[in-house]
């Protein structure tokens, strides 16, 4: 857990399968129970009319490419403009724009420990820890500006990515980088 951060937020709503399942920014989650009925919950706080997905891996983009897949699938899900990122890179760009601009964003943020996890020199703790943070950091500032944020943390690697890509709808044979 961060510090001074809230145990409460900290604590998943539920767990699917290899998913645990947050959700801030708001009590929209409702009654969902799946990861499915979450995004489906999610995607219910759109705007129909100026409304945009942003979807933000804090994953490995080399080893995890088939989930960019996700942003061409939440398009065609919602039927309205989705970004995708790799985290932390977009905190710089796109990133701002979501903290910043207009509120019309609902905001999926998936997240995983990493394979293998590494000390950052001259520190005590690890490129992990540190992702970890900036990923939660970052989905806490958009809930603090009353955004909808859904956090998706996959406690089995494989296996929860491979139950995200069948609840979002990407195609086991979707081509990396034609997100």
């Amino acid at each position: 857990m961060l510090e001074g951060s809230d145990k409460a937020a900290d604590e998943p709503a539920f767990t699917d399968g290899a998913v645990e399942v947050r959700s801030l920014g708001g009590d929209w989650l409702g009654s969902a129970t799946t990861v499915g009925t979450a995004l489906d919950a999610l995607f219910d706080q759109l705007d129909p009319q100026h409304g945009y997905v942003a979807v933000m891996a804090y994953l490995d983009r080399l080893a995890d490419a088939p989930l960019a897949g996700a942003r061409r699938a939440v398009a065609r899900r919602t039927e309205r403009p989705t970004t995708f990122g790799w985290g932390p890179r977009f905190l710089h760009s796109t990133g701002q724009y979501h903290k910043g601009g207009p509120a019309t964003g609902v905001y999926l943020q998936v997240t995983s420990a990493p394979h293998k996890d590494l000390p950052v020199p001259g520190r005590d703790f690890t490129f992990g820890t540190l992702i970890a943070a900036q990923a939660g950091g970052d989905a806490q500032v958009l809930a603090d500006h009353g955004r909808p944020v859904l956090r998706l943390h996959l406690t089995d690697h494989d296996a929860g990515l491979a139950q995200l890509t069948q609840a979002l709808g990407i195609p086991s044979s979707s081509p990396e980088g034609q997100g």
